[in-house]
């Protein structure tokens, strides 16, 4: 994530920059680090998207342990891959609303970043997953957790396996 052309790691490279100031927050140099875990609007976009997904994650301070959290040992690989597709969406949301910020003068809007990140996951997993089959609507309005805990239950009982990863 440190090749993401951030402020401070334009900055780092030799190119002249006119603040290295988070875009968002404009309190702390903006770092793919706090750009994406530490900024207060980051938080804030986690922190829907958590309620969005009916679960509770830890929140890390570095971006590989954030991703990894990310992972449900319970699941399925394509059911995991679901899991990665939403950080990814978060992730590249958090971005382009930076990038319009800083190029168009846009306004730091956390509603509309977790709104693009559920409309850009959906859009990647239909795309990209032969098995994703929800409509946008039903995408938009379930917790996903709910159904790794059916399965989960599931599998307890036995009637569900679930792959290992190696």
């Amino acid at each position: 994530m440190d090749r993401i052309p951030t402020r401070e790691g334009l900055y780092r490279r030799g190119v002249q920059v006119t603040s290295t100031e988070c875009v968002l927050y404009r309190s702390k140099e903006e770092s793919s680090k706090h750009l994406f875990i530490e900024c207060v609007y980051a938080q804030r976009v986690w922190s829907i998207c958590q309620r969005w997904l009916g679960t509770t994650l830890v929140q890390h301070n570095k971006i590989k342990n954030h991703f990894e959290s990310f992972h449900c040992s319970q699941a399925s690989v394509k059911q995991n891959q679901v899991w990665k597709g939403i950080w990814a969406a978060v992730v590249r949301c958090i971005w382009d609303q930076r990038n319009i910020i800083l190029f168009k003068q846009g306004v730091v809007d956390v509603e509309e970043i977790f709104q693009m990140t559920q409309l850009k996951s959906w859009s990647w997993l239909k795309h990209r997953t032969r098995s994703f089959s929800y409509s946008f609507v039903d995408w938009i309005s379930r917790h996903l957790y709910k159904e790794f805990e059916i399965i989960w239950n599931e599998w307890q009982r036995g009637m569900y396996k679930v792959q290992k990863q190696g």
